[in-house]
């Protein structure tokens, strides 16, 4: 176990991901001989792996993003299911649930199926596939996890049995691996294969021809972070050919993404890519062989020719590739036709699609007026002045239903060898049952795995909505320019008061809180008084207007953490490196104390960590159009 979380380590401070099954660790207070103790469960280690990730994390420049799955036979599966219930717990981790072909069948049929101890391979206990079923609906309906991928579809297109089941996923769920084998993943920009409103499909195949072979090089003079992990990847020298830009596409051929000729042109396109990526694999065998491990192989049993890659195709999130490369996401619709976007010295500026920029100029209805107010609401749907041929084409995620995002999804999954990253979304208004019709939709479709976001179900979207006249709860993708309003102080505040040692001597820090969170700070300085008591004194009134003008203690934190003076203090982890940065921890201490990891914001949706801009879910992760973070979560 503790290998493992080395081994996480490492691939997290190599900047990796990694996905991990925790089906065969034995429930918790299942006997252990050895120590004639009992099991603490699979969830007891799933936090020392969130805490190991959230170490990495702190210490390097991207953060690290694991999957953790538990089959659905499990005995500790209603456990698992509920784990995230509280979103300040193993915020390094994507959770999913490994359904199985039987559980399905026992949810159509109302009936139970088995639980099975993974210690001992028997049937322990018998529970109602429904009701495990409507607590998966319940909670990834109140905050869009866990989600499922279904284990039995991942194998029957493993193609490579006879190494071993596939049993988990990388991070963002559209590769399924063995154990150590890696992600090596491309995708085609769509938009540049569209010639004369027609897809250049010669220009298209020589894309996947090009890519296959730059990826099967990447294979050879990758660093790898583990051993293991080389010999994986080079036994079988899996790669990922996707795609992005599916919506820019449709729009330059004048299709709607809810149409169902969408579609069936995703379907047709993906089919190309394939075969075409497949055959550029075969070709590559020819001079360079074909993968170690093809001998038993699928292709092998199946009297196929050599293949230099066990699997060709995957299609991937791309949400920061997307943003670089100017197109949409993966095969995701448009986030929004306009929004606004964070530049140098905080200035906004508001940034419009350029296939709508184009296409407003040529028919004479652009306006920078127009572009603000499409901003404010991201979707042009209710925009009369707009042609209604423009609106029809240029649908943004949450203008298209849910059954419209699975049809997608499963069309590409159709002709794909390895997985699907995409979010289904949902509005706000959206009931348990939708998100269970979505769910068995995916299920009947076809569909490998399925994640679901319903708009504003996460704490900490602070994302303002453009209200109507009714009462319906529309998210819009921009955070709408609000008057800054202090709260005002009760009488009686409550809170607690921390010695921190600094350089100039001790720092008492006394943090007060209202009901509506963290209000207000106090510093005194021991006997040193001068400077650093003005400054510490500065510092505090500072942050106290802050916080009672609605700016995050994580943000303030960010600021002061780690500034140094010419007398730190401490050694280690008690290292204070100055008053401010002994302030920053102070808060820190408090925040924890209260259960709130400063840490593990997750924005669900709303705004973005590092620049406070509008944040999107896209194929299972988190994407911020205004700056380009992004992350798994």
């Amino acid at each position: 176990m503790f290998e493992a979380i080395k081994n996480t380590a490492l691939i997290h401070k190599s900047g990796g991901g990694t996905g991990f099954s925790f089906s065969r660790i034995r429930p918790a207070n299942d006997v252990v001989l050895s120590t004639k103790g009992v099991s603490s469960g699979p969830i007891s280690f799933m936090q020392v792996f969130d805490a190991a990730t959230e170490t990495i994390k702190q210490g390097g420049t991207r953060r690290g993003a694991n999957m953790g799955i538990l089959r659905i036979d499990h005995p500790d599966i209603m456990d698992f299911i509920m784990c995230k219930r509280d979103q300040n717990v193993l915020t390094n981790f994507n959770i999913s649930i490994g359904i199985t072909e039987k559980f399905m069948e026992a949810v159509e049929e109302d009936s139970e199926y088995d639980i099975v101890n993974p210690r001992t391979g028997e049937v322990c206990n018998r529970m109602s596939a429904t009701k495990v079923f409507d607590h998966i609906i319940d909670l990834a309906w109140s905050n869009g996890e866990p989600g499922i991928i279904f284990l039995d579809r991942l194998n029957r297109d493993n193609p490579t049995p006879h190494i071993g089941a596939i049993e988990s996923t990388n991070p963002c769920g559209e590769q399924p691996l063995l154990p150590y084998e890696s992600c090596n993943l491309g995708s085609i920009n769509l938009n540049k294969m569209v010639k004369d409103g027609e897809i250049d499909w010669d220009k298209l195949r020589d894309t996947v021809h090009l890519a296959v072979r730059f990826l099967d090089n990447v294979i050879e003079v990758n660093n790898y972070p583990i051993p293991e992990i080389a010999a994986m990847s080079l036994a079988n020298r899996k790669i990922g050919l996707g795609i992005m830009g599916w919506a820019d596409m449709l729009i330059l051929l004048g299709i709607s993404y809810c149409d169902r000729e969408a579609a069936d042109l995703g379907a047709k396109l993906m089919k190309f890519i394939n075969d075409e990526a497949h055959n550029s694999s075969r070709n590559l065998a020819q001079s360079r062989g074909a993968f170690a491990n093809f001998a038993g192989s699928s292709y092998d049993t199946r009297g196929e020719v050599d293949i230099r890659n066990a699997t060709c195709t995957t299609i991937a999130p791309t949400g920061t590739i997307s943003i670089i490369g100017n197109s949409s996401s993966g095969i995701e619709p448009l986030f929004a036709v306009s929004y606004v976007r964070q530049v140098m010295d905080n200035d906004l500026l508001v940034e419009v699609n350029p296939l709508f920029e184009r296409v407003a100029k040529e028919r004479g209805f652009y306006s920078p007026e127009l572009m603000k107010l499409i901003a404010e609401k991201g979707s042009i749907k209710d925009f009369d002045q707009i042609p209604e041929d423009v609106r029809r084409v240029f649908v943004t995620a949450h203008d298209i239903t849910p059954e419209d995002h699975i049809r997608m999804q499963a069309a590409f999954q159709q002709y794909t060898d390895n997985a699907v990253s995409k979010t289904v979304n949902f509005c706000n208004s959206a009931n348990r049952d939708d998100v269970a019709t979505v769910y068995q939709l995916a299920y009947q479709s076809g569909c490998k795995g399925v994640t679901i976001y319903r708009d504003g179900s996460r704490d900490g979207q602070v994302l303002s909505v453009k209200k109507e006249a009714s009462n319906e709860g529309t998210s819009v993708p921009v955070e709408s320019k609000k008057e800054s309003r202090k709260r005002d102080r009760p009488r009686t505040l409550t809170g607690a008061t921390y010695q921190m040692e600094t350089g100039c001597g001790p720092l008492y820090i006394t943090i007060n809180e209202d009901s509506h969170g963290l209000f207000e700070v106090f510093t005194t300085m021991g006997k040193a008084g001068g400077c650093a008591a003005s400054q510490c004194e500065a510092l505090g009134r500072l942050v106290s207007m802050a916080w009672r003008s609605g700016v995050q203690a994580r943000q303030t934190v960010k600021q002061l953490v780690g500034i140094s003076c010419h007398k730190p203090a401490g050694f280690g982890a008690n290292r204070v490196t100055s008053c401010a940065d002994a302030l920053a921890k102070a808060i820190q201490m408090h925040m924890q104390a209260d259960e709130e990891d400063i840490q593990s914001y997750v924005s669900g949706a709303g705004a973005c960590p590092e620049c406070g801009g509008p944040v999107e879910h896209e194929g299972g992760c988190c994407v911020c159009h205004a700056c380009g973070y992004s992350e798994c979560a």
